[in-house]
């Protein structure tokens, strides 16, 4: 492997996820998690802050992922993750945890239409050796 000499400036521009219902996909981000949703042909772009997630649509094909691959959204308070995980349940989205108490900030994991699954966080709660870590909690 090559070692640069140089920094190279770089910021994560998009991630894209296969799912075989896009419109599902692309709604639960926009319903529950306030995502703008781009139609893109037959796939979505769902945009939010800084990041696009494009959804394509993969209804041709399998789609597998390994054991614990997620994806994280981080919410600001205990009561915006408690909010959300109520609105779920009410929505019948199916839940691999319920609300979790840990050290780097409470926690669930659930299932989003295309069978991704998704952490929802906050950080309010987590224990103060923690807290630098984390983008969110500094400044």
């Amino acid at each position: 492997m090559t070692t640069h000499t140089t920094t190279v400036r770089s910021t994560l521009n998009h991630l894209s996820f296969p799912s075989h219902d896009v419109p599902a996909t692309a709604a639960f981000f926009e319903h529950f998690l306030g995502f703008a949703v781009l139609a893109m042909g037959r796939s979505r772009v769902v945009k939010k802050d800084a990041l696009d997630i494009v959804i394509e649509d993969a209804r041709d094909r399998d789609i597998s992922w390994p054991g614990n691959f997620h994806i994280g959204v981080e919410v600001s308070t205990m009561a915006d993750l408690q909010r959300i995980h109520a609105d779920m349940l009410g929505a019948g989205v199916p839940m691999e945890t319920e609300l979790i108490s840990h050290a780097r900030g409470s926690r669930f994991f659930c299932w989003m239409p295309g069978r991704l699954m998704l952490e929802v966080n906050t950080r309010e709660d987590a224990a103060p050796e923690f807290r630098r870590t984390f983008a969110s909690q500094q400044g």
